[in-house]
């Protein structure tokens, strides 16, 4: 895959301690860099993916009205965490 050179500012201070790293690990500074960004991005990605899932459920809830109580949900996760495989409790209005 190609790749583009990107120009970073960074202080001096960070640069220093890039550099630490980046010769701790035997690794070129631009592949920490490069390394951060990609995790970055990729967290960034997974947080916008479950906010949007999050938008979408309570859109869901505001025109169904289904729902399962706190309860219900504690009742159900206690008996995943013993090894009970057991079906979701049933949503209701």
């Amino acid at each position: 895959m190609a790749s583009t050179p990107v120009a970073v500012r960074l202080t001096d201070p960070l640069k220093v301690r890039m550099r630490t790293l980046a010769d701790q690990r035997r690794r070129p500074m631009h592949w920490l860099m490069r390394e951060a960004i990609e995790q970055y991005v990729t967290r960034e990605e997974q947080r916008e993916s479950f906010r949007q899932e999050a938008m979408d459920t309570w859109r869901d809830y505001q025109i169904t009205g289904l729902h399962v109580t706190s309860e219900e949900a504690d009742a159900w996760l206690a008996e995943l965490e013993v090894g009970n495989d057991v079906e979701p409790p049933a949503c209701h209005v």
